[in-house]
């Protein structure tokens, strides 16, 4: 009688981030059971004392790459997966700390930390892809847990993930939402935002605030100019496009011209 085929293994690494990606995944509760019987989650220590080395099938990637160590050990976890995901807006654009790259960091580590001299870090905190090949990225801040789900079942039938592309305009749309941007004069991203997040800002009566980054072929340099239109000042532009996601080049682009007007 023949053996089974091993299980794909799975593991799950943490760089500068909040923790809020790993945690979708915990938060899926009957779902994560389901998928927990494919895979053998073999190094995980959000959620498990077991940490096995690789090589990996899968690699879940959540953070941004912020110290020389993070620079190094990305390097080491791309050598071991098969294939490697990147999870939410740290891992996929910078992150909120991505905020730093416009300044001189040191100047922060002043501030922040009493003894300086022992902090050692990079200028700039950078998105996963700038550092290593990335198979696939999940967006979200954080992201939603049924995507991922959806990504690891597609990797391990060997299909396309179906997530979504277009905006979250669309999301409104389903939702029989009022647009808040031509009903209201409130700026909103949803037009250049990838969707994901359900409307759930607009559906509250405030414009998105961009949490899925950019959507397929993003016109933000058009959403901007409808934001001057609607009596937003450059500097309300440039804080605008400078959240979750200001490192991804399409929201990084509008807001370094706001600036620089």
């Amino acid at each position: 009688m023949s053996s089974k085929p091993p299980k794909p293994r799975v593991a799950v690494f943490k760089f500068a981030s909040c923790d809020g990606c790993q945690l979708s995944l915990l938060d899926a509760e009957d779902e994560l059971l389901a998928v927990a019987g494919a895979i053998d989650i073999a190094y995980f220590p959000e959620a498990s004392r077991r940490m096995l080395k690789g090589p990996y099938d899968i690699a879940l990637v959540e953070g941004s790459i912020t110290t020389h160590h993070d620079a190094g050990k990305i390097q080491q976890v791309r050598r071991q997966a098969k294939t490697l995901i990147t999870i939410g807006a740290c891992a996929t654009a910078g992150g909120i700390q991505a905020l730093r790259n416009w300044k001189d960091v040191s100047d922060y580590v002043r501030t922040v930390y009493a003894k300086p001299d022992f902090i050692s870090t990079l200028k700039m905190s950078t998105p996963v892809a700038e550092h290593v090949p990335v198979d696939l990225e999940l967006r979200g801040c954080p992201i939603q847990k049924e995507h991922l789900l959806e990504v690891i079942s597609a990797t391990l039938a060997g299909r396309k993930p179906n997530i979504p592309t277009y905006s979250v305009c669309l999301e409104c749309k389903r939702r029989s939402n009022v647009c808040l941007m031509v009903a209201c004069g409130t700026p909103c991203l949803g037009p250049a935002t990838q969707a994901g997040c359900g409307a759930l800002c607009p559906s509250m009566g405030r414009g998105c605030y961009g949490c899925f980054g950019p959507m397929e072929n993003a016109n933000a340099p058009s959403l901007a100019e409808r934001f001057r239109i609607l009596g937003a000042t450059e500097p309300e532009i440039e804080r605008a496009f400078r959240t979750f996601n200001a490192w991804a080049w399409q929201f990084r682009k509008v807001s370094e011209e706001a600036h620089g007007s």
